[in-house]
């Protein structure tokens, strides 16, 4: 019969569904009274068949406290040992690890013990994690994230669930219980544990907010501030998950990927709330690979004001060197400017052979002649992208040219009924700065056809009369740049219902 501490559990993973019917748990067990009461309990719940799922345990020796490490490595194996489950031990040299990294141990330690127990599980099938976290380590963590600042994502504190790779998800069953209530599980089932010194160590931000500024909190707290603390989490997540529903069904009308490049729409950012703007933001930033861990609330209120002011090309610089602009109505997130060899212009302007693969600096042209008649404008637009076009052959003076972008030329849109400057032109389509740097001009005897990759020439489109068709597909043989599903809607030429 289970005890009103694993009844609790029980009822904590079956409300939030961290355990599916069948399958494999890894537990991770350093030895401590938490994840001795982890270990514990799941076992009296997988006696009792309220768990069906196979248990495993694995233990990371950080290697941090000499002789005691090593102790604790072989307690946790006793404990495994005493309850029939296997155990696998990782040993991890964190110290050097942080040197090399330049991390702290915390971070260092961290990061080295979640890819080990990913690693631990992928090599057991395992498809759930257990951690042994809690109400009180949920409350240390908001109050850290207040101390630096932080949203309302930041006050959802530890989730039960997170999936870190793949499937594999990190759960944490004992969410539901303060430290005193671990630690009177483990005495009424005259359970020990072993005790880390370092974990009383003040220096340390985390144990400063356990040993300090929570206890002075709770003399001027009515109730348990540990308690409050993991309701408002509770509230936090529930209202997150509206937010990011919300974001979820904005995301692909704004966003657009340019190279290692995220552009979001300014005006349909500005037209969602609050909180989903920043939630847009924050998806944006980990898209391009900016951490979040160095980030405050004061980076995104920054971000935010940006956003908000219509000035273009103003710029602000994040941690890691990332950083965000506004250019032609979109918020730019890009990645770290990278100093490399710059790379060899091509030859001034270059002929290509018609039907034939042609080479022109980094990119690769493949020309083809098709029959007309075989299906519509409409169909052919649903199925292409911005590295192919269609032409009529025969309104071209051949040999056609490839060569980059000249000052001041000019060309006549598709769907417009006069000559344009490009540069007007790029100006006005909003094309961002990123694909200008691309730009590649196709040109016959007497006319520009082709800036690729934004518009075809309204003179070169295909009619009802069309006979012969000129497909031309150009493709960044070191980049792939830009496809159709990453060009701004405002780029997209207008269309007829010709058959081509």
């Amino acid at each position: 019969m289970p005890c009103d501490f694993e009844k609790k559990v029980a009822e904590f993973a079956k409300a939030n569904e961290l355990f599916g019917p069948a399958g494999k748990i890894l537990l991770a067990v350093s030895g401590g009274a938490d994840s001795t009461a982890l270990l514990y309990a799941m076992h009296a719940l997988k006696a009792e068949g309220l768990l069906s799922a196979e248990l495993l345990c694995a233990h990371i020796n950080h290697k941090l406290r000499g002789s005691e490490s090593d102790s604790d490595e072989q307690f946790a194996a006793a404990q495994a040992d005493a309850l029939n489950l296997p155990m696998t031990a990782k040993r991890l040299d964190v110290r050097e690890f942080a040197r090399q990294s330049k991390l702290s141990i915390e971070t260092a330690a961290r990061k080295l013990r979640i890819e080990s127990l990913l690693e631990i599980a992928k090599a057991g099938s395992c498809t759930s994690i257990a951690t042994a976290h809690h109400k009180n380590d949920n409350a240390e963590t908001i109050l850290q994230r207040l101390l630096r600042g932080t949203g309302f994502r930041g006050l959802a504190g530890i989730w039960p669930v997170r999936t870190f790779a793949d499937t594999t998800r990190f759960v944490r069953p004992l969410l539901c219980v303060r430290r005193d209530e671990i630690t009177d599980y483990l005495r009424k089932r005259n359970l020990i544990w072993r005790e880390d010194r370092t974990n009383i160590d003040c220096t340390y931000k985390r144990n400063f907010i356990r040993h300090e500024l929570l206890p002075q909190l709770q003399q001027d707290c009515a109730g348990s501030i540990v308690e409050q603390l993991s309701q408002l989490a509770e509230l936090s997540r529930k209202f997150y998950g509206r937010v990011f529903t919300c974001a979820e069904q904005a995301w692909p009308k704004l966003a657009r990927t340019i190279e290692s490049t995220i552009a979001l729409n300014l005006q349909g950012l500005l037209d969602e709330p609050a909180p989903v703007r920043t939630e847009l933001i924050r998806r944006a930033l980990t898209g391009i690979g900016c951490g979040e861990k160095n980030l405050t609330q004061q980076h995104y209120d920054r971000l935010l004001n940006l956003a908000e002011q219509n000035i273009g090309g103003k710029k602000v610089m994040l941690p890691g060197c990332f950083f965000v602009c506004r250019e032609s109505g979109s918020l730019l997130f890009s990645r770290p400017l990278k100093i490399s060899r710059a790379r060899k212009r091509p030859a001034q302007s270059v002929r290509f052979k018609i039907p034939g693969r042609n080479k022109f600096g980094q990119y690769l042209i493949e020309a083809a002649v098709l029959a007309a008649g075989q299906e519509t404008i409409e169909q052919f637009k649903a199925k292409k992208n911005s590295f192919i076009e269609r032409f009529d052959l025969d309104k071209l003076k051949l040999p056609l040219s490839v060569r980059l972008r000249r000052t001041g030329e000019r060309f006549r849109p598709l769907g417009l009924p006069a000559e344009k400057k490009i540069g007007k032109f790029l100006t006005a389509a909003k094309v961002p700065q990123k694909i200008r740097s691309k730009i590649l001009i196709i040109a016959d005897g007497e006319k520009i056809i082709w800036v690729w990759p934004v518009r075809i020439s309204e003179q070169a489109k295909i009619t009802h009369e069309t006979k012969r068709i000129l497909q031309l597909q150009i493709t960044d043989a070191k980049a792939a740049a830009c496809s159709a599903s990453l060009i701004p809607p405002s780029f997209a030429p207008p269309g007829k219902g010709a058959k081509i």
